[in-house]
């Protein structure tokens, strides 16, 4: 299993039309900007922010697959809402997000290290918005 001294996880999530079909992106880069794993995955019809949580819950589905470990994760999201709600800075509302909240809780547990949400411009999360929309436009080829 490697274990890093810290990987960088870009996640993005997006649907077309809000909501719409939606899926998600997900780039996993060692300290040098490596990629190690990455992910794009239609999740069906949802909203942006239910998107965005689900990329974050993906992330970690695909470090356990992966068997991947560091001392720190540190997750890049270009959604400022969601970025804040994950770093706890601002509460959650709608159940449905709560519910996505929680899962994510769940996932940092089975993790040892320090866990980073930094919000980034969407122009720097380009590959996991790439992975988002061709996995949008293969669906819609389908």
């Amino acid at each position: 299993m490697p274990n890093f001294l810290r990987l960088n996880i870009f996640c993005d999530g997006g649907a077309r039309g809000n909501p719409g079909p939606a899926a998600v992106g997900v780039v996993i880069q060692n300290a040098t900007g490596e990629i190690i794993a990455k992910l794009g995955q239609v999740i069906g019809e949802t909203t942006n922010n239910v998107a965005e949580y689900r990329a974050v819950i993906a992330a970690f589905k695909l470090l356990r697959k992966q068997n991947l470990t560091a001392q720190q994760l540190n997750f890049y999201l270009d959604s400022q809402v969601v970025q804040k709600q994950l770093a706890g800075l601002y509460k959650i509302k709608a159940a449905h997000l709560r519910e996505l909240l929680q899962q994510v809780r769940i996932a940092e547990r089975e993790f040892a290290g320090k866990i980073i949400y930094s919000q980034i411009p969407r122009k720097k999360n380009f590959q996991a918005d790439q992975l988002v929309n061709i996995a949008l436009d293969k669906q819609q080829l389908a």
